[in-house]
């Protein structure tokens, strides 16, 4: 990714995080890691990625702290790409960019939805103000700087 501008030192969570994840397929590994993917032949079979490329970005996804790298396997070495507790923050960030994606990139809804185990119903994602429960709202928020 050379030549590109790197946000990871800006002081903004949203660029930092842009900066971490800059690639479709860094995003799409986490998603199907959520739904329970673990093994490389099974990322590279969803996903329709040449080896190359989903091994550096798994690669890189464990340096991050997304993915632990675990062994099943001795002879021939198999590992399995467990997500870690920062993969597991990052799913209402993932069911955040499914609702928009839905809504707005697919004139009658996207062919696939997010289905409640238990109950059959379709999931729709809302982000909320974890002290109110209230759906945030770009013109009630402002930023300020943090005097820690």
């Amino acid at each position: 990714m050379a030549g590109r501008t790197r946000t990871d030192r800006w002081p903004c969570p949203v660029a930092r995080t842009a900066d971490l994840l800059s690639d479709q397929w860094m995003i799409v590994i986490l998603r199907d890691s959520a739904f329970g993917i673990r093994r490389f032949d099974d990322f590279q079979r969803s996903l329709e990625v040449s080896r190359s490329v989903l091994t550096t970005r798994l690669n890189r996804l464990v340096e991050d702290g997304f993915l632990e790298k675990v062994a099943y396997q001795d002879h021939p070495p198999r590992h399995e790409y467990v997500p870690t507790e920062k993969a597991e923050a990052f799913w209402p960030v993932l069911a955040a960019m499914w609702r928009y994606g839905d809504e707005w990139l697919f004139r009658n809804g996207a062919p696939v939805e997010l289905i409640d185990r238990d109950t059959g119903d379709q999931v729709r994602a809302i982000v909320v103000d974890e002290a109110t429960g209230e759906p945030l709202d770009p013109d009630g928020i402002r930023v300020r700087i943090r005097r820690d």
